[in-house]
């Protein structure tokens, strides 16, 4: 039987990140550089050796669910910067996904909170 187009997203996502390196340029707590009001909830970075449709890493938010591996994605629309994107939520529970959206709900952003099914979990 063929895998099913939604555990194939999933599964991608999860061999994306296995193949990949969590570099957290922001840990939680820390200011974003250009808005200091703005402080981390969590630890926030890229992914290595990717590319997002910014032209950087694709974006990664780090939580305390330890062995979760890939719990969901956040999609965004930034109507200042004009642009779209997703951002991966690794290890995040489902508190810590709503506090991340929320982030990025804020100003001229908005978005959406993609969580991955129950019975898709990475199988390590």
């Amino acid at each position: 039987m063929s895998m099913q187009a939604d555990e194939l997203f999933w599964t991608s996502l999860d061999r994306l990140v296995a193949e990949g390196q969590v570099v957290v340029d922001r840990p939680r707590g820390s200011a974003h550089p250009r808005y200091p009001a703005l402080v981390y909830p969590l630890d926030y970075g890229y992914l290595a050796g990717t590319v997002a449709a910014d032209g950087d890493g694709v974006d990664v938010w780090r939580g305390t669910r330890h062995g979760a591996g890939v719990t969901g994605v956040v999609c965004t629309v930034d109507l200042g910067k004009r642009d779209v994107e997703l951002k991966i939520l690794l290890e995040c529970t489902a508190d810590e996904a709503r506090r991340i959206v929320d982030m990025h709900r804020e100003g001229q952003q908005s978005a959406i909170l993609l969580e991955r099914p129950a019975g898709q979990e990475e199988q390590a």
